[in-house]
């Protein structure tokens, strides 16, 4: 008799985004005549960047004919790809990484989701509050998150991020093996500094302690002084693992390419004090679950590289942001304390009256006929607010904030 996992048994009945879809299509159910506009899931709805479709298109075409035909490819990704994120994603910021410290993958969500196995299950993990769900789900499926107690998993360090402490987390009081930071942050879309981006590394270097750090929001960064990796930070090579995504970056949520950087000097101990290198277990680990990222989204990645890719995806991301200035301008206008929106594409919303999350996401979508998304999905410190992602047309973004203005003028 096969035995099950059983702590798979101890998650949620949904992923949140599920969840939200199944609240939606039940009002859609209900009101099959009414309209909605989506501000909640963070997909993107720009169509793929010119440079990118005829670099698809060329791969393809390369694909049919005998000589230029890719089955399966390298498990770290073609070298064409590495070699241009190393050139244009971290040398510009004076990081000199090695390209077998590149790892191409399918998205920052399968690997923030994977990484978590290269370490024993019994480590203890910390997380800025709210969160990524992904983080801590991974981490209950394997079973080092503990058992859920009123909210919170027992063996989870939060480290609360709220408007009290301006969404700067506390560094944790007593020692850590892994902590998951994730900047610009996805829910609060808020930043970090470069002085406290090196607070943290200076903990892991004292504390022995491993980062997971986040960067797929990394290209919406508009304030010239926040780092945008981690590895401008001296000796966070030492200690910290980062993820970066084409999803949001240039509109790869349908096909698929991100990549990590785990470098050579980053080590963990064996039960016996040995050290063990995780370049190679990162390694070993893909050579034997991955197959490697298709080759057309690869050449569709190095096309946001070349020149026009640049200026186009620039131009995308700036679209993006035209839409989160004017929601943090319009939610602080109506009288919301309203977050983020000025470094990323996601504005964090405290809800009015003491609502609930939930209660204040029911009450928008049959109020407002407008998707958010409920905070207290992220983690405990989530509750009371909502996030809005700027990812929709300036047209659905006017015409949302319209039908919330309409909507909060109706029930005052």
């Amino acid at each position: 008799m096969a035995l099950v996992n059983d702590h798979f048994l101890k998650l949620p009945d949904n992923y949140l985004f599920a969840d939200i879809a199944s609240k939606v299509n039940a009002f859609k159910a209900m009101h099959p005549k009414e309209d909605i506009v989506t501000l909640g899931i963070g997909d993107v709805t720009q169509p793929l960047c010119p440079a990118v479709v005829d670099a698809i298109h060329r791969a393809a075409d390369e694909m049919a004919t005998p000589a230029g035909f890719h089955g399966y490819g390298p498990e770290q990704g073609y070298d064409f790809l590495r070699e241009a994120i190393l050139k244009y994603d971290f040398l510009p910021r004076g990081i000199h990484l090695d390209i077998d410290e590149v790892f191409v993958s399918d998205g920052a969500k399968s690997d923030t989701g994977n990484i978590q196995e290269l370490i024993r299950w019994d480590n203890s993990i910390a997380v800025t509050d709210p969160i990524y769900p992904v983080y801590i789900d991974s981490n209950v499926m394997i079973g080092r998150a503990g058992i859920q107690q009123n909210g919170r998993w027992t063996n989870v360090n939060y480290l609360p991020c709220t408007a009290a402490n301006d969404f700067v987390p506390q560094i944790p009081d007593r020692r850590m093996d892994v902590i998951y930071l994730c900047y610009p942050n996805n829910p609060t879309g808020t930043v970090i500094t470069k002085e406290e981006l090196r607070k943290w590394v200076n903990y892991a270097l004292r504390n022995d302690t491993l980062i997971f750090f986040d960067a797929a929001y990394e290209a919406y960064i508009q304030d010239a002084s926040i780092p945008h990796s981690i590895y401008e930070i001296k000796g966070a090579r030492k200690c910290a693992i980062e993820f970066h995504s084409y999803s949001k970056t240039a509109g790869f949520t349908g096909i698929r390419c991100g990549y990590t950087i785990v470098p050579k000097d980053l080590t963990a101990v064996t039960l016996d004090g040995q050290r063990i290198g995780l370049n190679h277990l990162w390694l070993r680990r893909q050579s034997t679950k991955f197959n490697g990222t298709s080759y057309i989204s690869q050449r569709a990645a190095e096309a946001t590289y070349t020149a026009e890719g640049r200026r186009q995806i620039r131009e995308t991301i700036g679209y993006y942001m035209a839409n989160a200035r004017v929601m943090l301008d319009t939610f602080r206008r109506l009288g919301f304390l309203a977050y983020g929106g000025e470094n990323a594409p996601y504005i964090w919303v405290k809800t009015p009256d003491g609502s609930s999350s939930w209660q204040f996401f029911h009450e928008m979508l049959y109020g407002a006929h407008v998707v958010c998304t409920p905070g207290v999905g992220f983690g405990p410190s989530g509750e009371g607010y909502v996030r809005f992602t700027a990812f929709n047309s300036h047209e659905a973004t006017q015409e949302a904030l319209h039908r919330i203005g309409q909507w909060l003028e109706q029930n005052r």
